[in-house]
């Protein structure tokens, strides 16, 4: 063979399904993501469409429904974990469960591509049922889970296409064997980074458009409430001479005197932005005014219809009354004073007409959420209103614009209907709340209790007189004597404020000389006693069934 002969060239076999360097198979976390981000599609495209429709979103929708199906002992556990931060804690808990259910199905779908897609129809068929079965929904309702459930569907076939790309042989009717494309790593990042884009950009939105929704609901508001009534008459009832009960109707709250507030961190009137949030709804219920309504029925003899303006036009008094949820933990901040202006209950149930069957006022709010009171606690000379002001400003939307119920000495979860909607008169046996199948008592006076606001737990106090004060309350008996005692010494009788109403709290101090006593630590304890002479038990309960029992107790340090 000379110099300008070669050898043949010999081109190796290769294996047409064998991966080529630039063409490896996806990552396992992959799929996983792909299905994740489905979800996530999913979720921010139905609040989207939510928003622009003016309905539910599928996601407030199913977490409603869950806080209505949850037994009372989950409910109890989640509010003794998250406290008022209960509801995040499940708008997170429900976006992780989604977050799991996403990646398994992106897992599952890279071998069965079938399964991305009828595991985002599940969601959305379950979105949709639950988005028209919740209070005010209509048809309507479905459209965001069931739009929402299209799009996380396309979203995790087209991912799940470019995963599956670089996992094997593909047969076709027209080629024996077809070599794998390989998976596009950059195609994959640049596709699902796009896919976030979106998503992020689809929260924004929603939460802009949902924004302006209840910005609407605020503007639509009077900017002012309407003046009190005048002497003279309020209703039928003479202002200022005739009596309900034992007590003279009068249409203005009592004047505040000034020494009416003595703790050093409450002062005797909440501020609407302090005052406290317990309720059952996810989001602020999507209230129209111009089409609000709150009607008074059932066992009466003339149903009663009310507008916003008919309320408005119907003559107010104003009321300075302490509200506390059941809840609230001994020593607890689920407590606030307001002064509330509104309409006598009593006045609108004498209109309608009480029949003598009647054994409840039962309450429904725009969302669903339901309690009732007895008929007496309208009638007794107590003042039960309607409210539509509080602090001097029209109601705060999430305090339940535009109508709320209040009644004194009774713990909200009985009484306290926001987003007021139907009032309607009825045995016990023909209405149950909200909270009573859940294990809690039918009827609910609030207990008398006390509270100790300084100084701090675990604070260092200094050598001399130091000022323990805190408040008390005893709604519609009164409290005539707070007590503080230091370790296991004797009780010592507290400086209380004026008593302003027997509905609103008493501010109390006590001046304890800590150089008669040891430097370290020491326990501070208080006890309240009401104007029927019950001192507040020292017996420990927990708030469910009726309210906490027992004595708030702080320990603190004195400095040597």
């Amino acid at each position: 063979m000379t110099d300008h002969e070669h050898a043949p060239e010999v081109t190796p076999e290769v294996d047409p399904d064998a991966p080529r360097r630039d063409q490896a198979p996806a990552p396992r976390w992959a799929g996983p993501l792909a299905g994740l981000l489905a979800a996530a599609a999913a979720i921010t495209s139905g609040l989207v469409v939510a928003a622009a429709i003016d309905v539910d979103s599928p996601l407030n929708a199913v977490g409603s429904e869950f806080i209505d199906a949850t037994p009372a002992w989950l409910k109890e556990l989640a509010i003794d974990l998250f406290g008022t931060a209960d509801k995040t804690a499940l708008r997170v808990g429900m976006v992780i469960v989604i977050g799991l259910l996403g990646l398994a199905a992106g897992a599952l779908a890279r071998r069965r591509p079938a399964v991305g897609p009828a595991t985002m129809v599940v969601f959305g068929a379950v979105g949709a049922v639950i988005a028209v079965g919740r209070p005010g929904q209509d048809a309507s309702a479905a459209v965001p889970a069931l739009l929402g459930a299209v799009i996380g569907s396309a979203v995790v076939w087209w991912l799940i296409g470019l995963v599956r790309a670089g996992d094997g042989a593909t047969s076709v009717p027209t080629e024996p064997v077809r070599a794998r494309s390989g998976f596009d790593r950059r195609r994959f990042v640049a596709s699902t980074g796009g896919v976030v884009g979106a998503a992020v950009v689809a929260t924004v939105a929603a939460r802009a458009v949902e924004n302006g929704r209840i910005d609407e609901i605020r503007d639509a508001a009077p900017d002012t409430l309407p003046p009190l009534a005048e002497s003279g008459t309020l209703g039928d009832v003479e202002v200022g001479s005739a009596e309900v009960g034992s007590a003279e109707v009068v249409s203005a709250a009592p004047p505040v005197p000034a020494d009416a507030t003595l703790s050093p961190v409450t002062p005797y009137v909440t501020p609407n932005d302090d005052f406290y949030l317990i309720d059952t709804a996810l989001s602020v219920p999507r209230i129209r005014l111009d089409r609000w309504r709150m009607r008074i029925g059932g066992r009466v003899d003339t149903p009663i219809t009310l507008t916003y303006d008919d309320l408005l036009a119907r003559p107010q008094v104003e009321r300075i009354i302490t509200i506390a949820c059941v809840s609230n933990e001994v020593g607890g901040g689920l407590i606030g004073n307001a002064v509330w202006q509104g309409v006598l209950l009593r006045d609108l149930l004498e209109e309608a007409g009480v029949q003598p069957e009647a054994e409840q006022v039962f309450g429904t709010s725009v969302d669903g959420w339901t309690c009732g009171f007895p008929v007496e606690a309208a009638m007794d000379g107590r003042d039960t209103m309607i409210a539509i002001g509080m602090n001097g400003e029209p109601l705060p939307l999430q305090h339940g614009f535009p109508a709320r119920v209040i009644v004194p000495g009774l713990y909200g979860y009985v009484s306290a209907t926001k987003w007021l909607e139907t009032l309607e008169l009825t045995t016990w046996d023909e209405a149950t709340g909200y909270w009573i199948p859940r294990g809690w008592a039918r009827e609910a006076p609030i207990k008398t209790q006390s509270r100790i606001d300084v100084p701090r737990r675990g604070e260092e106090v200094p050598r001399g007189i130091v000022a323990v004060a805190g408040i008390a309350w005893a709604q519609q008996r009164g409290i005539v004597k707070v007590e503080v005692r230091v370790d296991e010494g004797d009780w010592q009788e507290a400086r209380l404020a004026p008593d302003v109403t027997i509905d609103s709290w008493r501010q109390w101090v006590y001046e304890w000389d800590t150089t008669d006593v040891e430097p370290g630590e020491h326990r501070l304890q208080v006890r309240a006693t009401d104007a029927t002479g019950e001192t507040q038990t020292d017996e420990v309960s927990r708030p469910d069934p009726d309210g906490a029992t027992g004595r708030h107790t702080r320990t603190v340090v004195v400095e040597a």
